[in-house]
């Protein structure tokens, strides 16, 4: 997990565009991004770090939905709302992480400081 994700009061980064692959090269196992293609390991260096910073935001902004997600479909006001055990389910978490990520996805919505699911109670 992240160390720290920017909240909607701070900017956000923008990291390298993560670009989709054609299928011709996500075919090839050994390609990825075409890394394996470059010969300077100061360009190689520089673009799996822009590379990993993306995965990492791209992650942290997903987890964001996947809680917020988990906190509408628990609302109470949901004449459809789901237990955390069937969030869980859906989620293929378990029941005590969904019960984390719907309390952080609400702290989302409220726009209170949240704390990821780890850091919770």
């Amino acid at each position: 997990m992240a160390e720290h994700a920017p909240r909607r009061n701070e900017p956000r980064l923008r990291p390298a565009p993560l670009l989709f692959e054609p299928a011709e090269a996500t075919a090839d196992p050994e390609h990825f991004f075409d890394l394996e293609s470059m010969d300077d390991p100061r360009a190689l260096l520089s673009r799996a770090t822009e590379l990993t910073q993306a995965f990492r935001a791209a992650a942290d902004r997903a987890l964001e939905y996947q809680a917020i997600a988990a906190a509408q479909l628990a609302d109470p006001r949901r004449f459809d709302r789901l237990t955390a055990a069937a969030i869980a389910e859906r989620a293929e978490w378990t029941e005590d992480y969904a019960k984390k990520m719907v309390e952080f996805g609400q702290n989302l919505m409220r726009g209170v400081e949240a704390k990821g699911p780890s850091e919770l109670g």
